[in-house]
Order: structure tokens, then C-alpha cells, then sequence
């Protein structure tokens, strides 16, 4: 009988990121699937090659904040929250307030399809609408990747519309709207 490095998803939590993450992020920013899920670039080395990850685990904000996802202690994926009206690089442009924004990646490679992408984004759902004044959430996944559409869409999330983030990244933003997901809980 072979032992899994991983116990039940039901221990999976969410906490937040700490400048000691900063290693262990720019490792996952190498993996090739990560690199994938954020680019269409072939020529790829690391997935988020514009982020300082030091400096961006040293000033977190509720504008801006990371969250690592740990089973049993050990880092399975990350998170980021966004409010897309408030952020200062505009990355989302002229938005609506009362969102969030999300970007969710698994780290190593055996921890994809154990089911942990799900509970992280119910989790981060959850903590999204928590606060009364989040009426919807949005995630830009690229175009190119249908794995994805199919995963936002089985948690709720509806397409509307492609967008070109960056002027290189063509996504199709999907939004999930708060009694949407009240529904699903």
C-alpha cells in the first residue's frame, strides 16, 4: 500500500502569506503548469515575471492581499484577493466597485487534481462574501484554457465577455454574483 503525501482535502485551510512565502512562490512561479495557467507565451521561464514577491509579501493591504493553502501544514497553492476598483495598477481598468478578484494556483505538481483548487476557491468565496458589500467576484482565466472555464463554471462562475489584459493576455473573465454562490452553500 502506497501512503499519499496528502491526508484528506477536508484539512486544507487558507492562511495568510508572509514575506517567508517569497522562496517558495518564486519556486512555484517556475513550474511549468503554473506558467501555463497565466500565459500564452511559449518562450515562458516563470509565471509571474513582473512580481517582487518580496516586496509584495511585505505590504499587504485589504485592497491587495496573498493567501497560501496549506494541508496538514504543508503549502499546496496560493491565492490572491483583489478589490479590481481599488487596486493601484488598474489591472481591471474602469470596474464597478463592490467586487473582488481572485487569482488561485496550485504549487507542486502532486498537488493537482486532488480536488484542492476547489476547496481553496469555496474558502476564498466564502471570505470574499463575507464582507456585505461584495455583491460579485471575477477571475480572468486565459482564453486558451478551457480547464479552466470548465472549473469556474462547476463553482457558478458565468462567462462574460473576453478581455485583453496587458495588451498580450486574451482571457475570458467570468463573475459569480453574491446570490449565486448563496445559493450553491
Amino acid at each position: 500500500m502506497t501512503l499519499s503525501p496528502f491526508p484528506s482535502p477536508e484539512t486544507l485551510r487558507l492562511r495568510p502569506a508572509t514575506p517567508a512565502d517569497a522562496d517558495l512562490l518564486r519556486a512555484w512561479d517556475r513550474e511549468p503548469h503554473v506558467i501555463r495557467a497565466v500565459t500564452d507565451t511559449s518562450e515562458a521561464t516563470t509565471a509571474f515575471a513582473d512580481v517582487d514577491w518580496d516586496a509584495e509579501l511585505a505590504d499587504p493591504s485589504p485592497v491587495s492581499f496573498y493567501l497560501i493553502a496549506e494541508v496538514d501544514g504543508r503549502p499546496v497553492g496560493a491565492m490572491q484577493v483583489i478589490d479590481p476598483h481599488l487596486e493601484p495598477t488598474h489591472y481591471w481598468g474602469d470596474i464597478e466597485p463592490g467586487l473582488r478578484a481572485l487569482d488561485i494556483w496550485i504549487g507542486p505538481s502532486d498537488a493537482l487534481g486532488r480536488g484542492f483548487g476547489t476547496r481553496m476557491m469555496h474558502q476564498a468565496l466564502d471570505l470574499c462574501f463575507a464582507d456585505p458589500a461584495v455583491r460579485a467576484v471575477v477571475i480572468d482565466p486565459l482564453n486558451s484554457n478551457a480547464d479552466a472555464h470548465r472549473f469556474y463554471q462547476r463553482l457558478g462562475f458565468v462567462p462574460v465577455g473576453r478581455r485583453l489584459f496587458n495588451d498580450e493576455d486574451d482571457c475570458l473573465v467570468h463573475r459569480i454574483e453574491r446570490p449565486v454562490w448563496e445559493a450553491r452553500r
